[in-house]
């Protein structure tokens, strides 16, 4: 099998009512697209699949076929397996190990967006929240006990944020662990 194993992460899906899309649909439409051993992960538009091709040219496919299929604008980061991992190992040491204390969470960026970019866009506020950057994503954590204050929602406004979508610390690492457990 030659062909990539890539991770399809959807932005807007299925969050307060909107953009509703079962995953058995998603799935689907994958299928439809051509992609092989199509799986999907909770709710929130998690899709692994096999392809071969560039990424920007599978963001732009996906998108223009969800968008038709589905009836809205869809905005979709593609990321490989490799780029995932890479993702993962270079997080901050201790990232995630707190969760008692912090919310972490994972911001994937669009291939059109890079990470100084990225970066410049998310707002901090010392004692409350920290962001990092990898070769590849941004990683946030905010205080749980003072998460009114944290000034991570604030990126929600930024013209930026429509290049990146969003996951925890958890979903990231068993998209991984799924991902690790696929068929060479």
């Amino acid at each position: 099998m030659n062909d990539t194993l890539h991770l399809a992460l959807l932005r807007g899906i299925n969050v307060g009512g909107n953009n509703i899309i079962r995953m058995a649909d998603l799935k689907a439409a994958f299928e439809a697209l051509g992609f092989g051993a199509v799986q999907t992960y909770i709710q929130s538009g998690n899709v692994l699949f096999r392809s071969a091709g560039d990424i920007a040219t599978l963001e732009a496919s996906i998108e223009e076929w969800l968008s038709q299929r589905f009836g809205y604008t869809s905005r979709v980061v593609v990321i490989t397996h490799a780029c995932l991992a890479q993702i993962v190992a270079q997080a901050p040491p201790d990232f995630g190990s707190d969760p008692s204390q912090y919310h972490y969470d994972v911001v994937f960026l669009k291939h059109l967006l890079t990470v100084a970019q990225g970066l410049r866009a998310v707002e901090t506020r010392p004692g409350v929240d920290a962001a990092y950057s990898g070769a590849h994503a941004l990683y946030f954590r905010r205080l749980i006990a003072r998460a009114t204050q944290s000034r991570f929602p604030k990126l929600a406004s930024k013209p930026e944020y429509q290049y990146m979508t969003i996951r925890n610390w958890n979903t990231t690492t068993r998209l991984l662990a799924l991902m690790d457990a696929q068929p060479v």
